[in-house]
């Protein structure tokens, strides 16, 4: 009879075992999020009016504002007077061994009629991010006028996107 006792025992015990196989799970959520805030970049190229001797006729230029703005992100891009100018009407470059000055303007169209300068509303150019690099065409001009001793001349101008 020992024996027969001693085998139901083991019989249980693997009873109770293979019902501890069973597992119990909890879950729970968690949210993914991001905030996209409204943001631009902006680079531009230099505008480089070459060598000349006189300045007996309009010296034209150009180059490249880049500004890349996220989706509907709406933008303004403006040019402060630079280091030289009295204003924004009144830009100059500066050098040549006196320290001398040459008037040049920047503008906003191929006409070189509509002055690009810094007043939002006024004379600023405006535009619309779509994620992508928008580029800008800066005019610039050299007008006519006493030609300076010879030398390097430059100013540096500081481009704004207000957004």
């Amino acid at each position: 009879m020992r024996k027969h006792i001693v085998g139901l025992g083991a019989l249980a015990g693997l009873a109770t075992l293979s019902g501890a196989a069973y597992a119990t799970t909890a879950t729970s959520n968690f949210q993914v999020k991001l905030t996209i805030t409204a943001q631009c970049l902006v680079s531009a190229t230099d505008m480089d009016f070459g060598s000349n001797g006189f300045i007996t006729a309009n010296i034209d230029q150009t180059s490249t504002v880049s500004v890349q703005c996220t989706n509907t992100t709406t933008y303004n891009v403006g040019f402060d007077k630079g280091t030289n100018g009295s204003s924004v009407t009144t830009r100059q470059m500066k050098g040549g061994p006196s320290n001398e000055t040459i008037n040049y303007a920047l503008y906003s169209d191929s006409n070189r009629s509509v002055n690009w300068g810094q007043t939002i509303g006024t004379d600023t150019v405006a535009g619309t991010g779509n994620g992508s690099t928008q580029n800008l065409t800066v005019y610039g001009r050299v007008p006519p006028q006493t030609t300076p001793k010879p030398g390097n001349y430059s100013d540096t101008i500081t481009v704004t996107v207000t957004y």
